[in-house]
């Protein structure tokens, strides 16, 4: 049963501190009383735009454990609240916390679509698949208010320049339009992120995301129209999700996947606190034993940094994931591929048209 206090549609049920600020700020059980008697709110629990202005937006991923080159993020936080997220940590860089902060204060970047522009027409500039989004999802909420990805979209049309997709909401349909154009010179590649196929699990571990049933429906959809999709089955949960590797693989690939990858969950940085808050207060029943098959995968730790195991995980729990995996790839998946993006196209449209000379 979930305490009174437990907050509503987020993901996250505390701030917690910040590594790069010296001050610590905490909610009493004082303020908490004032707030009761005066019959005022404690937290309004709202989610806050906020314009940032970076000066580029296209970045270099160096990680050797994630399958791109470049990234692009139009949005920094996710309103979608995943409990779960890598991305957390990295509000931490702009002064917030990686707990509610970072569903609540979400940091858009207006300038995306001219500053991607620019980079396009850069002569340094060779083309190389870019993805939206290596961080947060370029099709949470505020997108449906800003339009900025679609704005991408455009530019990428316009210089017939690859990009991959990765989402988790079923919004990406609205740009069904652009997308059927960029796949006809196969300059478009989309991730989907289908965590269970429990509603109820769903709801606890992402709660401002589409539902199960509208994310197969898009994998449908988008695969009906020639557009490759790729099914992320991220992160696998021990205790959570794992139980659920074969009908998870069974339910996309149905739905016309073309490919499926994996992680086993990792609870890097502060997430470990976000985490552990969360499930004790969510599925106190499973907490501990949730968590200590977590660290099982991670030699005894919540988290593991080191290149190369951290996304897959070690031990006996890790290995009957990858066994699954192995069948599941198998089974469902023994003539499938997903195809190469198309980078040849690019630089006849530098300057955003044809060029015949």
């Amino acid at each position: 049963m979930k305490p009174e206090s437990y907050i509503k549609g987020r993901g996250a049920q505390q701030n917690v501190h910040n590594k790069f600020l010296q001050n610590v700020y905490e909610t009493r059980d004082d303020f908490l009383e004032f707030c009761h008697i005066e019959g005022e709110e404690a937290d309004r629990n709202k989610t806050q735009y906020i314009p940032i202005f970076p000066k580029t937006i296209v970045n270099k991923v160096t990680s050797p454990d994630v399958g791109m080159l470049y990234s692009m993020n139009p949005y920094q936080g996710c309103e979608h609240g995943c409990i779960y997220c890598y991305a957390r940590n990295t509000h931490e860089f702009w002064g917030y916390s990686a707990g509610l902060d970072f569903e609540r204060k979400i940091l858009v970047k207006k300038d995306s679509a001219k500053l991607l522009e620019s980079k396009l027409k850069s002569k340094r500039w060779e083309a190389s698949t870019i993805v939206l989004s290596g961080n947060t999802d370029c099709y949470q909420p505020a997108e449906k208010k800003f339009e900025i990805t679609r704005d991408c979209l455009k530019i990428f049309l316009k210089y017939k320049h690859p990009v991959g997709i990765i989402t988790k909401n079923a919004l990406v349909l609205r740009d069904l339009d652009i997308l059927k154009e960029l796949a006809k010179d196969q300059l478009i590649g989309v991730n989907i992120s289908v965590t269970s196929l429990s509603e109820e699990t769903r709801h606890i571990l992402e709660p401002r995301t589409t539902t199960i049933k509208k994310r197969l429906e898009t994998i449908r959809i988008l695969s009906e129209n020639n557009i490759p999709v790729n099914a992320m089955l991220a992160p696998i949960i021990p205790g959570i999700n794992s139980h659920e590797i074969m009908n998870l693989a069974k339910a996309v690939s149905e739905n016309g996947a073309k490919s499926f990858a994996f992680t086993v969950v990792r609870l890097n940085g502060a997430i470990g606190q976000v985490f552990t808050d969360w499930i004790h207060k969510t599925l106190p029943d499973k907490a501990d034993k949730v968590l200590h098959q977590i660290q099982e995968c991670h030699g005894g730790s919540l988290n593991d940094s080191r290149f190369g195991v951290r996304s897959k995980g070690e031990g006996k729990i890790a290995t009957q994931i990858h066994d699954l995996v192995r069948l599941a790839r198998h089974t469902y998946f023994k003539n499938k591929s997903f195809p190469p993006l198309n980078h040849e196209l690019h630089e006849q449209f530098k300057d955003g048209q044809l060029r015949l000379f």
